[in-house]
């Protein structure tokens, strides 16, 4: 006979209450409740945005278009302000002086902090060190960097004009030269701000798999054929925002030419948003300055949207 097995008494069998799942409208309430937080968060955000920069941006498009001074009442004037502007003598000379400041920062100001990432990512020693070196100069006040330079620029006792006597070599204006003043401060303008980029295009350039460069060395690829054939292939989406953003930034070059010049000599170094300061703290035409300010935008919106379409269709392509 099989023997069966003893079964165990009757209150030592353990009952466990099968817990009922949470009713759904509990479930429903909770998450409503995690939804209205984050969207409170949110809501604060928004209207910090909307106060300090969507108002501005549309108080100014209104503005262009009248008569207004502070204290009194504004007056629509239509397009009188853009007119207005459109005759200013300086009107051409601050958007040529801007043009020209931004091709130079794209031949001078592009090219660096992209050598100096590539030379960063190759070294073996002392990359933290390298790093902060060059990034100082971003975390000092762009204010300070700039009067630092007026400083080392001075055509006397400055520190540039006495490095070129000392290797007998003949001195310059610099920035009071008509003809050197805009290349000085895109000298400046580089050297205060490149600290950023350089870091974006050595984080870009860590990010590339070393197998490309071993493949490429081992197909017999000179530094110069491995950079152009593996590394800018290879950061191009990052080249490509970073030109867009320098060329916006440029644009709206403001601080080197008031602190360091002061638009001059002769108008050489006046630029669209110094010339919007001067048009509403000097002439106190704050109808001239916004019609200034619409004009920037638009022809910012559009060159951007036109290159990120470029870009784009380029993307496809490949």
């Amino acid at each position: 006979m099989t023997k069966t097995a003893a079964r165990p008494p009757a209150e030592a069998i353990a009952v466990h209450p099968v817990q009922a799942p949470p009713p759904a409208g509990g479930r429903g309430r909770r998450r409503l409740a995690d939804q209205a937080r984050a969207y409170g968060f949110l809501l604060g955000g928004l209207v910090c945005f909307a106060l300090f920069s969507w108002y501005p941006a549309i108080r100014a498009v209104v503005i262009a278009f009248q008569k207004y001074t502070p204290g009194s009442s504004p007056e629509w004037v239509g397009t009188a302000n853009f007119t207005r502007v459109l005759h200013d003598p300086e009107f051409t000379a601050a958007w040529r002086n801007t043009l020209t400041f931004t091709l130079l920062a794209l031949v001078i100001g592009f090219a660096i902090p992209f050598l100096l990432a590539l030379v960063l990512n190759e070294l073996r020693h002392a990359k933290a060190f390298f790093r902060v070196v060059v990034y100082l100069p971003v975390m000092i006040p762009p204010v300070v960097s700039a009067l630092l330079w007026k400083w080392f620029y001075d055509p006397g006792a400055g520190l540039a004009n006495e490095a070129l006597r000392f290797a007998h070599l003949p001195t310059s204006n610099w920035s009071n030269g008509a003809d050197t003043a805009l290349v000085s401060l895109v000298i400046v303008a580089t050297w205060a701000n490149m600290g950023g980029t350089v870091l974006i295009y050595l984080a870009a350039l860590q990010s590339i798999p070393g197998e490309l460069y071993e493949a490429a060395e081992l197909d017999g690829a000179s530094l110069l054929q491995r950079v152009r054939h593996v590394t800018i292939p290879q950061t191009r989406f990052v080249i490509l925002m970073l030109m867009l953003l320098q060329i916006i930034a440029t644009m709206q070059v403001f601080t080197e030419p008031f602190v360091i010049t002061g638009g001059g000599p002769e108008n050489a170094t006046v630029t669209v948003l110094y010339l919007i300061y001067k048009y509403a703290f000097l002439y106190n035409d704050f109808g001239g300055a916004c019609a200034l300010s619409v004009m920037l935008l638009v022809l910012l919106g559009a060159f951007s949207a036109l290159y990120l379409r470029l870009t784009r269709s380029g993307e496809d392509d490949v």
